[in-house]
């Protein structure tokens, strides 16, 4: 894998940047299983305020999300124009608080810490106001690194991913969705509110993304979802900074309920 950009400044990179937030849901009930054989353990546990069986074996909607995660990764770096023009930050969301797994930088240099990702863990409540305002916060600071370096940049995505409804700080949440509609509303920021599963809060995704109505995930397809992602992320990159940008719709009905 070419590592140039591991020795060399983000602002010697001449390339027009597309910054990309993940924000991740990661509390507990993310920890269900959704596919393969399972065995019951005869133990229960309550997350979110719900009972939930324990099982072993299987694979949970986490570990689903971070191989979609770590495919999106692999789809950027293996495009020669996305692979410089793309800039990665992954926001989490569980236990109390919300956290940056990574923040901006170039996909080489991130590539050693990308285990960061795999050992994301399903744990804790939803304090989803909380990781938009610092999502948002992030997208703020890259958006100045790249004024004050002279860098081009697209217009900001934030994608928002949730199986469940915020249960965090309501003003925080109420903050958070001010903001969004500001920023979605001047042509500031394009978000995808993305929901997991039945229980997901679609019409709090709804009030977050004025713009653009949120999409349940179709079978748990996150592979499909990352995969169309990182291909829209290809065509903005090689599109004029400025110019509207037109992805594929037709793809979306792949993994999202429509």
């Amino acid at each position: 894998m070419n590592g140039l950009l591991s020795f060399q400044d983000r602002a010697s990179n001449p390339t027009v940047r597309v910054p990309i937030c993940l924000c991740l849901d990661v509390s507990g009930s993310m920890g269900r299983i959704i596919a393969g054989e399972t065995r019951s353990t005869g133990r229960t546990t309550v997350v979110d305020g719900k009972t939930w069986n324990i099982v072993e074996g299987g694979i949970s909607a986490i570990q689903a999300m971070i191989d979609g995660v770590q495919l999106f990764y692999d789809n950027l770096l293996e495009d020669t124009v996305t692979r410089y023009s793309a800039e990665v930050c992954i926001v989490t969301f569980g236990g109390n608080k919300p956290e940056i797994i990574m923040d901006f930088d170039s996909l080489d240099k991130q590539e050693a810490h990308r285990e960061k990702i795999s050992s994301l863990e399903a744990d804790g409540e939803t304090p989803m106001g909380e990781a938009v305002n610092m999502a948002l916060d992030c997208l703020e600071r890259a958006k100045q690194y790249y004024k004050d370096n002279g860098i081009d940049y697209f217009q900001p995505w934030l994608v928002l991913m949730t199986d469940g409804e915020p249960n965090g700080s309501s003003s925080e949440l109420d903050r958070a969705i001010s903001r969004t509609n500001e920023l979605a509303n001047n042509k500031k920021l394009t978000i995808f509110p993305i929901g997991i599963g039945d229980e997901a809060d679609m019409k709090c995704l709804a009030r977050i993304s004025p713009k653009r109505p949120p999409l349940r995930l179709k079978n748990m397809n996150f592979k499909g979802l990352f995969e169309w992602l990182s291909k829209s992320v290809e065509k903005t990159s090689q599109s004029m900074p400025g110019s509207k940008v037109k992805l594929d719709v037709d793809a979306v009905r792949g993994w999202a309920e429509l």
